[in-house]
């Protein structure tokens, strides 16, 4: 059996679909997300000499450290175009039919209890304020306005349910910080939101945008600490990564970097992650399929 990875540039994350601890988690280096070939990790039961220094054992435990690796997938099956381009995400026999061909918006509920009740799994998408969550959810659908984009953030105060292809959910949850609301309604946002991550039996994943084009920020990396202390499973999405050249500050690789260097020293095991555009496209049918796998995986 053969393994291949290649190392990329940025780094790579792997989690379970749920999160198993309560601390932060780890992660290691690898080389370009765009796939440029470099040095590939090759062991082979047949050939007890890899062509590194790396047993089939080391290589196993590379992956490990750096892979989401879903359930269906033996480790030692893994190859590199097994890998979702810009990104740490394998994909297995749980992935499925993935494009959106229709979407309805049916409901937006001010607190978690009133939000429609079915046994349909949901995906949410939550961030800061102008991360561009309506943006990104009018990409992967491919509608304009399906979520209301503003240039003034914390528009979205409600949650916002859409049904998808008449049988899983997208939830558009409120943007926080920036929002200019009163500190009572801030408050009463921070409770129904929490509210619906504890008491959302048909959660299956929250997707946690991460503005790639501006430094870590405290309020991204206090939100994902209460997400993982509390199990709830999710997704490092990476946004605005079109701008990839540097205006003010860092290159968005470069911030990718350091956010996930300061998720490196606190978690244990580190969620999946993927770099999207919604101007671009970039990752729209990656995530869409990784997005997939997640539903299919807990709908069984």
């Amino acid at each position: 059996m053969v393994l291949l990875l290649r190392y990329r540039s940025l780094t790579i994350n792997p989690t379970p679909l749920i999160p198993k601890s309560h601390k932060f988690h780890t992660l290691q280096s690898f080389r370009n997300p765009n796939f440029i070939s470099t040095p590939k990790i090759s062991a082979s039961s047949n050939n007890p000499t890899p062509t590194t220094n790396r047993s089939i054992s080391d290589a196993a435990k590379f992956a490990k450290s750096v892979l989401f690796i879903p359930p269906g997938v033996e480790i030692e099956e893994l190859t590199d175009d097994m890998v979702l381009p810009g990104s740490n995400i394998v994909i297995g026999p749980f992935a499925g039919h993935s494009q959106i061909k229709e979407v309805e918006f049916v409901k937006s509920s001010a607190r978690a209890r009133d939000c429609t009740k079915d046994d349909r799994p949901e995906i949410a998408i939550l961030g800061r304020s102008n991360v561009g969550k309506s943006s990104l959810i009018n990409c992967l659908v491919r509608k304009k306005e399906v979520a209301l984009t503003s240039k003034k953030p914390g528009k979205t105060q409600l949650i916002n349910h859409f049904l998808v292809n008449k049988s899983w959910y997208i939830v558009d949850l409120p943007g926080y910080g920036f929002a200019k609301v009163s500190d009572a309604a801030k408050t009463d946002w921070s409770a129904f939101t929490k509210g619906y991550f504890l008491n959302r039996d048909t959660l299956v994943c929250v997707l946690l945008l991460i503005d790639a084009s501006v430094p870590p920020q405290k309020i991204d990396l206090d939100c994902a600490n209460w997400l993982g202390r509390n199990n709830v499973p999710m997704t490092f999405v990476f946004t605005k990564c079109d701008k990839m050249k540097a205006t003010k500050g860092k290159r968005p690789d470069e911030n990718i970097k350091a956010f996930q260097q300061i998720i490196r020293e606190n978690f244990k095991v580190h969620p999946p992650w993927i770099l999207t555009s919604s101007v671009s496209g970039l990752g729209r049918d990656e995530l869409l399929l990784h997005m997939s796998q997640l539903r299919n995986y807990w709908d069984q």
